[in-house]
């Protein structure tokens, strides 16, 4: 376990013992509390590198996600001042190694896939196809499930820690990008839609809370045109990311974000990334069936590649052209929804399309006449593909009711083999039969269905048949653009004529044929009125001359109150103005104070995550302690039992003396003690009660052969002791005469080393002496200084307070003549209000 104070070296080095025994999880809490101990905010970030890369190591190899995001919180409030690339080394590293275990998962799953298979030749048994039945998984989904979501959730916990350490800091502005574009692949890689909405929402909230505390130190400058472009590049990868995965929801929120960074920007995106940015939008419109601004934007497209690219390949700018073309005329004759009394659905529908004009940078909303009046004006048609011109022909100038399958066939199988094309098929017929049974209801009353399956009978695959233009009625009598009724009786259609009924008027010449019933009878008091307007005029010339005079003495009237009214207006803007003035000063004034409190409960946040942090670390040092003094009671309990066991004074399985102590232990010693003397005085009692022969006559037998043996011991010991005697006193005169030599030979030294050696210590004891003056007056200026810094401290500080109070005085003040000010205000308003009346009066 950690010891208090050690040293990081140490505590790493320990660390690296435990991972060698198998111990990863104690060298991992080691880590864990030296990085989050209060000496680790002193302690060198040259030092706490390597333990910080070891750490992330253990906390991938054993999944502790939550411990790494504590002391990566840490280690960012360490070094983020000092040295801010060790950070993203840190993270990098994290990352990198949570990618490889995934990997290896992977490759680890499809090993035990392959080692499943005992027989390449045998079929599927019938428990594997109830199982697979029953679960709706196959054998590959179960192995991935067990062995590479585990990893797979870690590494998306892993990109949200180090998004949620790197947000929002300036100064870690580009390792943030690099990590969301990592977390762009990591979702596309793997089709993981509901993590990528969740990305998108958390970078949604990065964005807002950067802009929220744009004022704070290192904050995001979205002023910098490096960080804004960044930004959008992130962005925009986030858009391609969404419409690769078909999340069409996300990728118009996408837009979205675009388009506000693109209002924040000074500098126009590269031509690639328009171009980019304008496709994906228009697949997004084009899935959402809101053909209307799928055709806006292949027109902005079309106009960004040939201003900005004049040299373009011209098949692209023909293809582009002919989708300008193309889009515009698929879009509904009727592009707004007029269902009867659902005026709620008609205010979302306009407010919808608002905002998609506004995002769009449109001044106005578009409609189907504007966008092709816009696409031949630009003289698209001399790009345009032969078919798509023909088609334009057919349907807006020579339309036919009765023609239209044959000449518009061909031109569609045309369209049909070009996969870019295809998708306005639909649409385009969708545009022919509104303006089939528009034109239809103004010549015919009823007809048959047949006759209209006649007319539209387009070959496979784009058959129409009677359950779809069934629907089509439906939806267009639903929404107002026709009145048609189906009689399945007669298998007919009839056109109402109800004269007193408005329907959706038809507003394009070339579908008009003539002025319906109902038109005929709304127009005819306007009628009636214009001609006897105009009779009146030529019959009765006073009628004129009293025209003319009721429009002198209006305008005289004008005349004389309109210096009144300027006087008036101008009386009404002062106060305005004065108003606006009050307004503003309160508004600073109350911008002054929830500044103040947010600051206040900021440092108030602040100062309970702190306590919350040492309550924290106060609470794991108890445990760690206790953790510490049971694994001494046990290893001492432990080492007692193996001691007294390896004595034979325990009889006890060593491996359950779980909750044992030495005292207790030392009982159960004494107690087996007391059992094995008594044991053993009755075992004596009954011996000496038994007399040995045999051990007496062995006795007995052996004496003189021990004596003999004592005397031959005793002569071969005298022999060794005269050898081993000589050789110790030649050892010791040969050592004698070498360290006498010696002797004469360093005392010719002595006198040199007597001089050295006084010298030395003369010299040291100046080098002392110099050092202590040296010190003693640094001490004294240390202290001189202290003291005039303490005195300057105390004089800031009072200063402060003056100013303080000063500037509390004079914001009572500046209230207080407010306060004078609206009275002031009420005073006169009530005086004009007075004045006003008496002159009514």
């Amino acid at each position: 376990m950690l010891i208090p104070q050690s040293k990081p070296e140490n505590v790493l080095r320990r660390a690296e013992e435990l991972i060698a025994v198998g111990q990863s999880t104690a060298a991992l809490q080691s880590l864990h509390e030296l990085i989050l101990s209060r000496c680790s905010r002193n302690t060198s970030v040259s030092s706490l590198k390597p333990i910080m890369l070891r750490f992330v190591a253990l906390c991938v190899d054993l999944r502790k996600g939550k411990m790494a995001k504590e002391a990566l919180y840490q280690y960012k409030n360490i070094a983020q001042n000092t040295s801010v690339g060790t950070i993203e080394v840190v993270l990098k590293k994290f990352i990198d190694l949570v990618e490889e275990k995934v990997s290896e998962a992977q490759v680890h799953a499809e090993k035990l896939i392959l080692d499943a298979i005992d027989d390449l030749e045998a079929s599927e048994t019938p428990e594997n196809i109830i199982l697979s039945t029953v679960s709706g998984d196959q054998s590959k989904d179960r192995t991935d499930r067990a062995v590479v979501t585990p990893w797979l959730k870690f590494l998306w916990e892993t990109y949200r820690t180090v998004l949620e350490i790197l947000k929002n800091n300036a100064r870690l502005e580009q390792a943030y990008q690099s990590t969301v574009n990592q977390a762009f692949d990591f979702c596309l890689k793997y089709s993981r839609k509901t993590e990528f909405r969740r990305l998108c929402d958390i970078l949604r909230t990065h964005l807002q809370n950067a802009t929220k505390y744009s004022g704070q130190q290192h904050s995001i400058n979205f002023n910098d045109p490096e960080t804004l472009q960044r930004h959008l590049d992130t962005r925009f990868s986030q858009l391609n990311a969404a419409v690769e995965l078909e999340l069409w929801q996300e990728a118009f929120r996408s837009v979205e974000d675009i388009n506000n960074l693109l209002a924040l920007s000074k500098r126009q995106p590269k031509l690639f990334v328009m171009a980019n940015y304008y496709e994906k939008l228009g697949k997004i419109f084009a899935v959402s069936e809101n053909y209307l601004f799928h055709a806006v934007i292949w027109n902005k497209y079309y106009g960004l590649i040939s201003s900005q690219n004049k040299g373009s390949d011209d098949k692209e700018l023909e293809r582009v052209a002919s989708l300008v073309l193309l889009s515009a005329l698929a879009i509904p004759v009727v592009s707004v929804a007029k269902s009867k009394g659902s005026i709620m659905e008609i205010d979302d529908t306009k407010i919808r399309n608002t905002k998609l004009a506004a995002l769009l940078s449109l001044s106005k909303l578009p409609t189907r006449n504007s966008l092709l009046k816009e696409a031949l004006g630009k003289n698209i048609l001399v790009h345009v593909k032969k078919e798509i011109k023909e088609l334009c022909n057919i349907l807006e100038v020579e339309f036919h009711p009765l023609s239209i399958c044959q000449k518009v066939e061909p031109l569609i199988k045309v369209i049909s083999q070009d996969p870019d094309m295809i998708q306005y098929i639909k649409p385009l017929q969708h545009v022919i039969l509104t303006r089939l049974f528009q034109q239809l209801s103004q010549v015919y009353e009823t007809i048959k269905l047949d006759f209209i399956l006649g007319l539209l009978n387009f070959s496979e695959p784009f058959h129409i048949d009677s359950i779809y233009i069934e629907k089509f009625i439906m939806n267009a009598s639903k929404k107002g653009e026709l009145s048609i009724r189906i009689d399945h009786s007669s298998n007919s259609l009839i056109f109402e004529t109800n004269i007193f009924t408005s329907h959706h008027t038809i507003t394009d010449s070339n579908v008009r044929l003539q002025s319906t019933p109902s038109e005929l009878i709304r127009s005819q008091l306007s009628r009636i009125g214009k001609c006897l307007l105009t009779t009146i005029c030529i019959t009765d010339k006073s009628f004129l001359q009293e025209l003319e005079d009721q429009k002198n003495i209006a305008n005289g009237r004008a005349a004389n109150g309109i210096e009144k009214e300027q006087k008036d207006t101008l009386a009404r803007r002062a106060i305005i103005e004065h108003r606006k003035e009050v307004a503003e000063n309160m508004m600073i004034y109350k911008e002054k104070e929830a500044a103040t409190k947010r600051a206040q409960k900021l440092q108030q946040e602040q100062e309970a995550e702190q306590r919350r942090v040492a309550e924290e670390a106060k609470k794991r040092e108890a445990e760690r302690i206790k953790k510490e003094t049971d694994a001494i009671r046990a290893e001492e309990a432990r080492k007692l039992a193996d001691e007294l066991k390896a004595k034979g004074a325990l009889k006890v399985n060593v491996d359950g003396l779980e909750g044992l102590d030495t005292s207790k232990l030392r009982a159960i010693q004494l107690e087996q003690l007391e059992k094995e003397t008594r044991d053993l005085n009755e075992k004596l009692r009954v011996t000496s009660k038994r007399i040995d022969h045999l051990e007496r006559a062995y006795r007995k037998e052996e004496f003189p052969l021990l004596k003999q043996k004592a005397i031959e011991q005793l002569a071969s010991d005298k022999i060794f002791y005269e050898k081993a005697r000589k050789l110790q006193l030649e050892a010791s005169r040969i050592k004698h005469d070498h360290m006498v030599a010696l002797k004469h030979r360093f005392q010719r030294l002595y006198p040199d080393y007597v001089i050295y050696r006084d010298t030395f210590l003369d010299k040291c004891k100046k080098e002392f002496d110099e050092h202590s003056r040296i010190a003693n007056e640094a001490l004294e200026k240390a202290k001189e200084e202290r003291r005039i810094a303490y005195r300057l401290k105390k004089e800031k500080e009072e200063r402060q307070r003056l100013e303080e109070e000063e500037k509390r005085r004079k914001e009572e003040e500046e209230r207080e003549k407010i306060k004078q000010k609206e009275l002031k205000l009420k005073a006169i308003e009530e005086e004009n209000r007075a004045r006003k009346e008496e002159e009514l009066r």
